[in-house]
């Protein structure tokens, strides 16, 4: 680039994003909106809640100007996504975390498999969910309906950084953990061709997804579970 030099201040929680620090003098080419210099400085829009320069607040579509100063500030949360009931889409690097958020009750979408950047960024659209991924290319395609860049590779960090950011309502024990399907009250005979000898013996109480059949029951891991669910309840629920 070889236009206006302006100044540019990242707020410190994009510091991750950003390459030799949150104070950088930047050369632009006089006709490339703002918000496309900060994603050329490696910053996905999706995590810029405001623009200032000289004070001021401005849109990502500001083309600057010499000398501008500019302040990259992060999203306020908690973040508000209007338009469709708040649902997401998890890429499938975020299997443990799609789990998670399904047994919150939180409308989540998956894929197992890697389908692309574009397929993903269209599904985002059309079902008009929030992309969560730790791909900052995928958050930067246009086509996306909103998009959330997934700060850690733990499961338990990511879970509460989602939850803080979106404050999704959380409705635990309603959705299948497998294919996000709603859950049912079912009777033993309805899942006894899931059950092993064991099982059928030991429970009583059952339910069953009304999209793929898969049953459930307070298995061995039922106390893992439920403490996850009474974190998460006991600091996010309203």
């Amino acid at each position: 680039m070889n236009g206006p030099e302006i100044h540019v201040e990242f707020a410190p929680d994009l510091a991750l994003f950003v390459q030799r620090g949150p104070h950088r003098t930047l050369v632009t080419d006089g006709v490339s909106t703002l918000g496309h210099v900060v994603e050329s400085a490696g910053v996905p829009l999706t995590e810029v809640g405001t623009l200032r320069v000289n004070g001021r607040e401005v849109p990502t579509s500001y083309v600057p100007a010499v000398g501008d100063r500019v302040e990259v500030r992060t999203v306020r949360r908690p973040q508000h996504v209007p338009g469709a009931p708040l649902r997401f889409l998890l890429d499938v690097h975020l299997g443990t975390l799609a789990r998670r958020l399904r047994l919150l009750g939180v409308d989540t979408a998956y894929e197992s498999t890697d389908i692309g950047d574009p397929a993903l960024a269209a599904r985002s659209a059309a079902e008009q969910r929030v992309m969560l991924s730790r791909d900052r290319g995928l958050l930067r395609r246009r086509e996306l309906w909103a998009g959330a860049y997934v700060y850690s590779t733990r499961p338990e960090d990511q879970l509460r950084d989602v939850l803080d950011r979106f404050r999704p309502e959380l409705r635990p024990w309603t959705r299948c953990t497998a294919c996000n399907g709603l859950l049912k009250e079912a009777t033993k005979e309805e899942v006894a061709d899931q059950l092993r000898g064991g099982t059928q013996r030991s429970y009583d109480v059952f339910a069953q997804c009304r999209g793929c059949g898969r049953a459930y029951w307070k298995g061995a891991h039922h106390e893992q579970l439920v403490a996850i669910v009474e974190r998460a309840l006991a600091e996010f629920a309203d």
